[in-house]
Order: structure tokens, then sequence, then C-alpha cells
């Protein structure tokens, strides 16, 4: 069994979910009551929504690998970002990690490709829309991903930053976030739709959507609990 470590703090709406799914994930593996050691760094999600927004690559891989060495100090056999938007750099993260991380963004990839999407849409922070970090993976394995219109990616990155990091969950945010999906899936004939921030989730419990949402969360969650309990 491996000790994962788990950048989180970015934001915290989606680490206690994290981390909850992963301990009794294993535990529901195991089928035994146990939960598996774990380690979290907590870093801030307004530091790396600022330097992703400014596209400071360097400073973001700065900020990100200090957190993934104490991580490692600290026992960690494997790691991961419990954010999206931290990906942008992972490549980089990856090449100089001292453990192995699992992406979010991989593992949402093979998903996708898993249930046979060819087209779907994407929401998320500025950084995960309108970058390529996110969207080249699947480009390269023949998956159109699409994003909203520019007014539309304005609107749901100011309530990623100043509604949901924050804890502040409003059903009328809710309700406009799945009119602008319901949009894309009309005039983009989306398959599916990913919600390309851990936060998201938070909006789109106990709503109804024409299509189906992949939870890029969730999928983490499922491969760190595989990881963790791999041999």
């Amino acid at each position: 069994m491996k000790k994962l470590g788990l950048i989180g703090g970015v934001g915290p709406e989606a680490t206690v979910p994290y981390y909850l799914g992963i301990v009794y994930g294993v535990q529901k593996k195991l089928n035994k009551p146990f939960f598996p050691p774990l380690v979290i760094e907590s870093l801030s999600c307004f530091e790396v929504i600022r330097m992703s927004s400014q596209n400071d690559k360097e400073g973001l891989t700065n900020y990100l690998l200090a957190g993934i060495r104490n991580l490692a100090a600290a026992g960690a056999d494997v790691g991961a970002l419990a954010c999206n938007t931290g990906h942008m750099v992972f490549q980089e993260l990856q090449r100089l990690s001292p453990i192995p991380l699992v992406s979010i963004v991989e593992t949402t990839r093979a998903e996708t490709q898993r249930q046979n999407f060819k087209k779907v849409g994407l929401l998320g922070t500025s950084a995960t829309m309108e970058s390529d970090y996110f969207t080249k993976s699947f480009t390269d394995s023949g998956i159109k991903i699409v994003i909203p219109k520019a007014k539309d990616r304005d609107y749901i990155a100011d309530r990623i930053l100043n509604e949901l990091e924050l804890g502040i969950v409003k059903e009328e945010t809710g309700d406009q976030f799945i009119h602008i999906a319901e949009e894309m899936a009309q005039e983009e004939k989306i398959e599916a739709l990913i919600l390309g921030c851990t936060e998201l989730p938070l909006l789109f419990q106990n709503k109804t959507l024409s299509v189906p949402v992949l939870d890029t969360m969730q999928l983490h969650i499922q491969a760190l609990v595989n990881k963790i309990l791999e041999e």
C-alpha cells in the first residue's frame, strides 16, 4: 500500500471531499474498517489562480513543487494536486518531483475515451478553459474540446474565484452554469460536460443536465484510491 501526498487548499471546498472520498474509498475497496496513511499540504487557491492567470508558469511551478517536496519529506510515495488549474505546469512538476504524480487531466481524458465521447464541453478557471494544458491531451486522442463563449467564460471564472473558492454556493449561480452548459449542448452538440474545476460539483448537485457530466474530482479520487492500493 502506498502513502498518498495531496496538495490541497486549492481550494478547501474540494480538499475536504477529496480526503473523505479517498479514505472511505480505500476502506470500501478493502471491505474492512481501515483508513490509509495520507498527508495533505495545504496551499492557497488564490496564489494558484493569480499565477495561472498571469501565465507565471515558473512561479506556479516553484510554488507547487515546494509543496510536493514537503509531501515527499513527510513520507508520501505518490502525489497529486487536488486542483485542475495547477496542472498547467504538471509536466514540469512531474519532471522535477521526487515522487510520481497522478494527473487529473490524464485521468479525465482516459475516462472520456473509455466512454467513447468525441466532443465534450469544458468548464473551469480561465487558465483551464483558455490555455492548452487541458485540451492538448484530448485533442491528441481525437477528442474535441468546446469551451463557452467569452462572456460566459468571464462569468464562470469570476464565480469560481469570488464565490466557490470562498465556500459560497448560490442557487442562481448554479442555474446560470446549467444554462451555459445547455446552450453548449444545443449549439455545439457536445456529448458530455467536463467539470474542470474541483469546486464546480458544488453547483451541479441536484441539478439536471441533458448530457452526461464528467466530474474530474470524483474521477481523480477513484484513480488515487486505486494507486494507493496498487502493489
